[in-house]
């Protein structure tokens, strides 16, 4: 146990630590918040950072216990600093340095993205390298280039509302409690996907995403709908949105798989637990001769499980960071060869 990595993620409204070694998954313990912050419809960032303070150290112990470690041995503590909520971030951050010095041990800061890219690591097999991720989460859909570990090239981005966004808005809209975006995914299985000719934003080829026009679309034909008509057309509104968001997630994945000359796809983040996304990408992969990974559904949303994992193999190939690690709202993927750069601890 002595190769192993804890990890801790605080970016949003899952408070988590896990802990990652040579042979896999050892522990994960999240303590989610949904059911405080679903009073108020979406995440409040200071009852979030109190939330975290409260459960974060016994969440940490828990996760300690489960892997039968302390944390004197570990081989690092690896954490979330950005992108995220700054107060949620700082509860992470100041924990796993405390840990860090405390214990003597290595700290390795990890992008929040980066974790989500190895969330298709935590189980066999891996994605061969390289290959082309879809990010699709809550605030990002990206399309990321991963040549090796800890070589990322950012190929396109959402320019304003990422998929997952556009899901839990719409859900609002239609009046779903939240987080609207599963409840909405649920009830497009029950619908028709062309009931309503939403437009899809192609953006002439380019790999980056637009969702706000298929919003705004939306909102429109709620707006004649009525309360009543909403209602009664519920499950087709749900199916004919999904079915816009999904097509164009689908066809600009393959597109710029295509374009890099890579045959693996990997999808990560909470829209990957959409099933329709699922379903589409599993079809739209075998017909273009392409090899799919997907995170089990318990690891598309936020945890630590990921976070360890990006510690572990960051811990095999490059170094730590200072105890002067800061927070980040908005952070860049790191540089290619960033993790090359620094002399493994």
């Amino acid at each position: 146990m002595g190769q192993c990595i804890l990890g801790i993620e605080s970016s949003c409204d899952e408070t988590a630590a896990a802990v990652y070694g040579p042979g896999g998954l050892v522990s994960n313990v999240v303590a989610s918040q949904l059911a405080a912050h679903a009073v108020f419809g979406g995440v409040v960032p200071e009852l979030a950072s109190r939330m975290h303070l409260e459960a974060l150290l016994p969440v940490v112990r828990a996760a300690l216990a489960d892997a039968g470690l302390t944390a004197g041995e570990l081989a690092g503590v690896a954490v979330a600093h950005g992108p995220g909520l700054v107060g949620s971030l700082l509860v992470g951050v100041c924990a796993a340095k405390a840990l860090a010095l405390a214990n003597d041990l290595p700290l390795y800061g990890i992008n929040h993205l980066e974790g989500h890219l190895y969330s298709n690591y935590l189980e066999p097999p891996a994605p061969p390298l390289p290959h082309l991720t879809l990010i699709a989460s809550g605030g990002h859909s990206d399309l990321i280039l991963v040549r090796d570990h800890g070589h990322y090239e950012v190929l396109g981005r959402a320019r304003d509302d990422a998929a997952g966004e556009a899901f839990d808005k719409v859900g609002r809209l239609l009046g779903l409690p939240y987080p609207g975006g599963p409840r909405l995914d649920q009830l497009a299985e029950q619908g028709d996907p062309q009931a309503f000719a939403f437009p899809r934003a192609w953006l002439d080829g380019s790999p980056e995403f637009s969702f706000s026009g298929l919003k705004t679309a939306v909102v429109r034909v709620c707006e004649e709908l009525g309360a009543v008509g909403v209602a009664d057309r519920l499950a087709d509104l749900c199916a004919s949105f999904r079915q816009a968001v999904v097509e164009v997630l689908v066809r600009k994945s393959l597109g710029a798989a295509r374009e890099q000359g890579v045959g693996h796809l990997a999808v990560c983040g909470g829209v990957a637990a959409s099933v329709g996304l699922r379903r589409a990408l599993q079809e739209a992969t075998v017909a273009a001769g392409l090899t799919l990974s997907l995170p089990p559904l318990r690891y598309c949303t936020d945890n630590a499980a990921m976070i360890a994992c990006a510690g572990y193999h960051r811990s095999q190939r490059g170094g730590p960071d200072a105890l002067t690690l800061g927070v980040a709202s908005g952070l860049p993927l790191p540089a290619p060869g960033a993790w090359a750069g620094r002399e493994v601890a």
